[in-house]
């Protein structure tokens, strides 16, 4: 498979990744049709744009490489217990722990500071390095509500070869996207008309 720049215009969202920012993060890479497949935290620059765009980080973030790798491992881990959910079979320990491990860097409550000037406030001290670890443990704490929520239930992996895209199921609906739902049933018409004339 090769990156190839895809717009996101390109992929609607699927569905539940509004309600759900952890399952946009994990559809951030994509499988797709005829062997293409993207990353939009592949770059420094496009994990800092996936960011910034969700609000989790600022424009000048200044994400460099080992930053953007982190994420990309807790996608992974995610990506790996959204599939055992779906599945119904016990989560990897080593997901587990990552997760876990991403929920507990940012502090849940904004430091005391004093201004000489105006005295006491409260604030939150966003250095970069601390950006990364309030976006993870954000994420991370999305996919866990997702996880332990009634939604959990319909969580599942689109329906349509190669899509790797995971959504909340609605109704009859199994794929990300009419375009997937388009591929899959003519494929599905094709097979039908390949078993007839043979």
């Amino acid at each position: 498979m090769r990156d190839a720049p895809v717009d996101d215009a390109v992929l609607p969202p699927a569905p539940g990744a509004e309600d759900y920012l952890a399952v946009d993060f994990v559809n951030s890479a994509v499988a797709l049709p005829g062997g293409q497949f993207t990353d939009f935290l592949g770059t420094p620059g496009g994990t800092n744009q996936w960011l910034f765009d969700r609000g989790l980080a600022p424009a000048d973030a200044g994400v460099r490489e080992m930053c953007a790798s982190q994420l990309r491992s807790l996608r992974e881990n995610l990506r790996s217990l959204f599939a055992a959910r779906v599945a119904g079979v016990p989560a990897l320990p080593a997901a587990l722990s990552a997760v876990n491990d991403a929920l507990s860097k940012a502090p849940t409550a904004a430091l005391l500071r004093w201004d000489e000037r105006t005295g006491p406030y409260r604030a939150t001290p966003c250095p970069t390095n601390e950006v990364l670890d309030r976006a993870l443990a954000t994420l991370a704490a999305n996919a866990a509500d997702l996880l332990t929520s009634p939604d959990a239930d319909r969580l599942t992996r689109c329906g349509s070869t190669p899509c790797n895209r995971y959504l909340l199921r609605h109704g009859r609906r199994h794929w990300c996207s009419t375009r997937c739902g388009d591929r899959a049933r003519a494929a599905r018409s094709y097979a039908r008309r390949t078993l007839k004339a043979s």
